[in-house]
């Protein structure tokens, strides 16, 4: 690669980054519960990276623009700037072109102030009414930008490839949170609610981030510290159970991160969000605030590995990421492989490699999902101009993406190599964006040294792991099934069931199970057969309970092998009703679409305000709605 190779054009910006782009935003909003928008400023910090810069393109949809000026705080009435919002792309919305009153040499910088509103249209923010809330006492409103939705809450250069430093202040009577530092410490915000009163919410973020990474978060919030750099914010109907779930864990994941990539947590503090139940992901790595989904609150701390994961991206993707999203497996294969680490670390072996057999199958699930469109079963995707990206979101960056990473620890001699590496690697690109290009040839560049380790590198089969289709892996990296084994058993027995009726079952089968071990034991099963007999999963219920377990990994799983055969079709439209966790809800509402269509898109119907823009509008796909 040569030394002035950079990334190709990401194609799902209009913006023209390449010329002149954002070096820091201040954010100044009024928040307007009744009307469901937010409207204020945008105050760009630009530099131009080429002589005759005359004009700034930024990235919008469904905004409102009011006016454009040179933003200089020793002048009371700038004079508003000629602009243009261009025809709706489907995908990419408005391209928002600003006319510079004279051109900018390379190197000079500039401050747009840009006035604006966000739209009932905006696709990044979720609002809920207050009784979508635990306490039920006001309403929330939340922000999912990733992929290319921070477009829709304010005007900006909407590519990963771009990162910036933000400040911001919100004014509303109900607390807000930003993804940032709190300007004024956590102990002296007075978030006490009076509807009359209008506070001044004032956060920074002083660690540049691309704008997926945006985000705001306000309603009836409280706040509990859990370590010297961590703390939990939720409902105040929920923060104790959120408390007594992540307080134990999410200081010792990140100190553990630290010890794995040998390097610092750069942000300073590390708080979570646990969402109302609507918010789309399991989680959410906005820097600062990890946004987390209360599904996991199981009372049993089962599920807290989600921290793990979203700690991670502090370093791989927050920090070292993608400059566009067809080489977005760099955020998530990378996160997915520290947090398998993590578990090593504060487990076992046995346990990273159990966690990889999970992946596995949601991999193989994923895989399936795209068998008539292959190029979502690749690693490293070649976006056309104006492509969603959101429509690949699925597994395969996630697992595709560490199993890739796994095997080449493999190839160049294990951890005792592998890991200087990868320490290496996010020294050399903290807080750059690149893509897989790059990422390769730093790769063969670190190991360079070393002949025996280049050859091995050589012999690896790039183009099928990369850009390879099919269900399988180009190289199946060898597990520790040991933390698997009683679970295959038992799925072995009760497929044996169907034609044995003297194989008898009780609650003691799973007494000793951990939850991902009946992950495992429900997803065996699912392989096993089409479906299993009526009789079969109504025994397995009376058994196991499964139906009634607040642990909604179990449930999901549970309600994929039932409803193939038809079972508990009506619990599991309940269930999904108030599952806003795409993960949960499209599976589900497919499976249930299989069997009961008119049941799937009535419950749909019904709850579809419910679900976040992202979800509802995938979901009205799944269901033939759209």
């Amino acid at each position: 690669m040569a030394k002035s190779y950079a990334p190709p054009q990401d194609p799902a910006s209009q913006s023209n980054y390449r010329s002149i782009s954002i070096l820091h935003a201040h954010l100044d909003w009024d928040i307007h519960w009744d009307l469901k928008t937010i409207s204020g400023s945008v105050s760009h910090t630009l530099q131009a990276h080429e002589d005759g810069v005359s004009e700034v393109i930024l990235d919008t949809s469904f905004l409102s623009i009011k006016q454009v000026t040179i933003f200089d705080p020793k002048v009371t009435h700038s004079e508003s700037l000629k602009i243009h919002l261009g025809e709706r792309h489907p995908v990419l919305g408005s391209a928002l072109t600003i006319t510079l009153p004279q051109p900018l040499t390379s190197g000079q910088q500039v401050t747009l102030k840009i006035e604006y509103a966000t739209t009932t249209n905006c696709t990044a923010l979720g609002w809920l009414e207050p009784s979508q809330t635990a306490s039920g006492n006001h309403p929330f409103l939340y922000s999912q930008c990733q992929a290319i939705h921070a477009r829709s809450l304010l005007p900006v250069q909407d590519t990963p490839s771009v990162k910036l430093t933000y400040t911001a202040v919100a004014h509303s009577y109900l607390p807000v949170l930003f993804s940032g530092r709190k300007s004024t410490p956590t102990s002296s915000l007075d978030s006490s609610i009076e509807k009359d009163s209008v506070k001044d919410w004032k956060f920074e973020q002083p660690v540049k981030i691309p704008s997926y990474l945006i985000a705001i978060a306000a309603g009836e919030l409280v706040y509990r510290e859990m370590g010297h750099r961590t703390g939990v914010w939720a409902d105040p109907a929920t923060i104790d159970m959120a408390y007594e779930e992540f307080a134990s864990s999410t200081e010792r994941f990140v100190s553990t991160a630290e010890k794995i990539v040998g390097v610092d947590y750069d942000w300073g503090s590390y708080d979570v969000l646990v969402l109302p139940p609507s918010f789309p992901y399991g989680g959410m790595e906005n820097s600062n605030l990890t946004f987390l989904t209360p599904s996991l609150l199981t009372g049993d701390k089962s599920l807290v590995d989600v921290v793990a994961h979203e700690i991670s991206h502090s370093w791989f993707g927050n920090n070292v990421g993608c400059a566009n999203w067809g080489s977005f497996w760099l955020n998530e294969g990378w996160t997915t492989y520290l947090e398998r680490l993590i578990l090593r670390e504060i487990h076992s072996d046995a346990e990273r490699y159990f966690s990889y057999i999970i992946g596995r199958k949601a991999l193989a699930d994923a895989l399936q999902e795209f068998k008539d469109q292959p190029k979502f079963q690749q690693l490293e995707i070649q976006y056309e101009f104006g492509e969603d990206p959101d429509l690949a979101f699925s597994s395969v960056p996630y697992d595709k993406g560490s199993n890739f990473l796994l095997y080449l620890e493999g190839v160049v001699g294990g951890l005792g190599v592998f890991l200087p590496y990868a320490s290496d690697y996010v020294k050399t690109f903290k807080g750059k964006s690149l893509d897989t290009t790059m990422w390769k040839d730093h790769l063969f560049s670190y190991f360079d040294s070393q002949p025996e380790v280049i050859s091995k590198l050589g012999a690896v089969d790039w183009e099928a792991w990369l850009h390879g289709h099919g269900l399988e892996l180009p190289v199946q990296p060898k597990y520790d099934t040991s933390l698997a084994d009683d679970a295959y058993a038992l799925a072995k027995r009760w497929n044996q069931a169907q034609n044995d009726a003297s194989i008898k079952f009780s609650p003691e089968d799973i007494k000793d199970f951990s939850s991902n071990q009946i992950v495992v034991f429900l997803e065996k099963l699912d392989e096993g057969v089409d479906c299993l007999e009526k009789s079969t999963i109504e025994s397995m219920n009376k058994n196991y309970r499964f139906n009634k377990t607040n642990n909604q990994e179990i449930r999901l799983r549970w309600y994929l092998v039932s409803l193939k055969s038809g079972c508990y079709c009506g619990d599991a439209a309940t269930w999904v009703s108030n599952k806003g966790r795409m993960k949960f809800a499209r599976p589900v509402y497919r499976a249930l679409f299989k069997v009961k269509p008119e049941l799937a898109r009535q419950t749909f119907k019904e709850n579809a305000d419910f679900y976040h823009p992202i979800c509802r509008a995938l979901l009205s796909k799944d269901l033939g709605l759209s």
